[in-house]
């Protein structure tokens, strides 16, 4: 029968690879900043933009407003800035995303 002391030791952890100086300055893709259209740089403004910030001012516009469904909170119904991003009057948050790309270079 085996004991304690026979079990086999646990492997060490290998030290993580650390990485080159120069990647820790490089943007990824949500914090790159792009140029915003001008349909969406009505709500957002003109300046270049991080698409993370693009989502969070997007989203303040949107509660400043009151245009979430009250009966369905997950959609948007947009006025008329908001339907020159998304080309229709009601969108999901899940897709609004997507309609984003086309208004970023």
């Amino acid at each position: 029968m085996p004991t304690k002391s026979d079990a086999k030791p646990k492997a060490a952890a290998k030290p993580k690879a650390a990485k080159p100086a120069g990647d820790a300055k490089k943007p990824d893709g949500l914090s790159k900043p792009l140029q915003p259209s001008a349909e969406l740089g009505a709500i957002v403004g003109d300046k270049p933009i991080s698409r993370g910030d693009v989502v969070s001012k997007v989203w303040e516009y949107i509660k400043k407003n009151d245009l979430q469904n009250p009966e369905n909170k997950r959609e948007i119904l947009a006025d008329d800035k908001l339907e020159k991003v998304f080309g229709k009057k009601k969108v999901t948050m899940f897709e609004m995303n997507k309609h984003f790309s086309a208004h970023l270079k």
